[in-house]
């Protein structure tokens, strides 16, 4: 039997569906952050800039996190030596589980290989674990939380995206059985907020258990980088906050933190924890220095929400279609794939700027968008050539604009700081 042409014709598919997806070879520069050299086909380089990294904070090249890792590699090794069960727990793991359950405000932590696993593993097993349990699930919760629900064995039913009388229907419907909602504060693609406090209070009021998904907002919000639920007073009223150590922390790895007990329990029972090789030792001391970092750098907060702001009101000023939310994502919006696909092409060939295209999966069809993410390492002349060059690219694809521009919210103190002619004119 040709088993081959079986892999050839699902690959085709994609290819004819336009969902093939193609990557760019880049290596980034610590000193030069957020420029990368592009490795082309034809064995050449270009310098460009990357603007849809999920470094947001630039963790990933701050000295700190780079010498922790360093120091730790050179004096216990590279690798961890196998699972957590057969070789033992590494000291920088357990130093890094205290920080972050003292980041939420928590118990205990425990940190999985990846954001991926730990929603899988943590979301399944508590559900399993609570007799007769409902999930309810928000519908556009990640693939990783999706993934966790169905493993489970437990009923699931899907609530309207952050539709608080839904969930409240569905609360009711449950009635005395074990329920547990699953959420996230800061939902990537669209880059729009959770209202966490109003899903906590339904989940008190109906005797719910609480998992929220804080991976995009962790180290960007709150005044210690715990995120939207420190941000908004409700950290102790979520039963289990999950994040990731590979965006705001710029390193690897994901988490859970809660009541030890509920971390013991996941620890104890969840597969996917027990038979996975443990974080490397340099990884997680890296992570521990970006964490200890970042909660006492508000600064570095407030720069990169600057940034945010100002790029987004930049572009909207410009009538490009941007996407309005209260987060640091700036989604521009295409709705088409083969358009959105060509639009990230001629960014890197004709302006040196690399953005991923957002096509179906990810995003819905029709939904097709360039979703950009500023640093605090860019800067003002950044914002200007990423203006400039995404305009000259809508008008030469012909992808329309709004009209008349959009006018963003920008705050007052976001608008004082910026000092580059142009984008200050662009934010008034």
């Amino acid at each position: 039997m040709d088993y081959r042409r079986f892999f050839e014709t699902a690959v085709t598919r994609l290819q004819e569906e336009r969902r093939y997806r193609v990557f760019a070879h880049l290596e980034r520069c610590v000193e030069t952050f957020p420029q990368a050299v592009w490795h082309r086909d034809d064995g050449s380089t270009r310098d460009v800039t990357i603007w849809c990294s999920n470094d947001y904070l630039g963790m990933g090249q701050h000295p700190d996190v780079i010498a922790a890792m360093v120091e730790t590699a050179s004096r216990v090794g590279a690798g961890s030596g196998g699972t957590r069960n057969i070789s033992g727990t590494s000291h920088a793991i357990v130093e890094l589980e205290s920080e972050l359950a003292d980041l939420h405000g928590k118990e205990a932590a425990l940190v999985f290989t990846s954001g991926w696993i730990s929603n899988l593993a943590a979301i399944s097993t508590i559900a399993d674990l609570l007799p007769d349990c409902v999930i309810l699930s928000d519908a556009s919760n990640h693939n990783s939380m999706i993934e966790g629900v169905k493993r489970s064995r437990a009923e699931r039913k899907i609530f309207r995206h952050n539709d608080l009388a839904h969930l409240e229907e569905l609360l009711i419907e449950a009635g005395a059985r074990p329920k547990l909602i699953v959420f996230e504060s800061l939902y990537s693609m669209n880059g729009n907020i959770a209202p966490v406090a109003e899903i906590a209070a339904l989940a008190e009021r109906y005797g719910a258990m609480t998992y929220i998904d804080e991976v995009h907002a962790v180290g960007m919000y709150g005044a210690r980088g715990g995120g939207i639920c420190e941000r908004e007073g409700v950290m102790h009223r979520i039963d289990v906050i999950e994040g990731t150590l590979a965006k705001g922390f710029g390193t690897l790895g994901g988490y859970v933190a809660g009541d030890r007990v509920v971390i013991d329990a996941i620890r104890s029972y969840a597969a996917s924890f027990i038979f996975t090789t443990a974080l490397p030792p340099a990884v997680a001391a890296a992570a521990t220095a970006a964490v200890r970092l970042l909660k006492a750098r508000s600064d570095l907060r407030a720069a990169h929400q600057r940034a945010s702001h100002i790029t987004k009101h930049a572009l909207a000023a410009a009538g490009l279609p941007v996407l309005e939310n209260g987060s640091h994502i700036v989604p521009v919006m295409v709705r088409d794939a083969e358009l959105c696909k060509a639009a990230s092409d001629m960014l890197l060939e004709r302006h040196d700027i690399y953005i991923q295209p957002i096509n179906y999966p990810t995003v819905a069809r029709g939904s097709e968008r360039l979703r950009i993410t500023p640093t605090p390492r860019h800067t003002p002349e950044h914002i200007v050539a990423l203006v400039e060059s995404v305009a000259d690219v809508w008008h030469t694809l012909g992808i329309p604009f709004v009209e008349p521009p959009q006018h963003l919210h920008i705050d007052a103190e976001s608008r004082e700081r910026c000092t580059y002619p142009e984008i200050k004119l662009a934010a008034q």
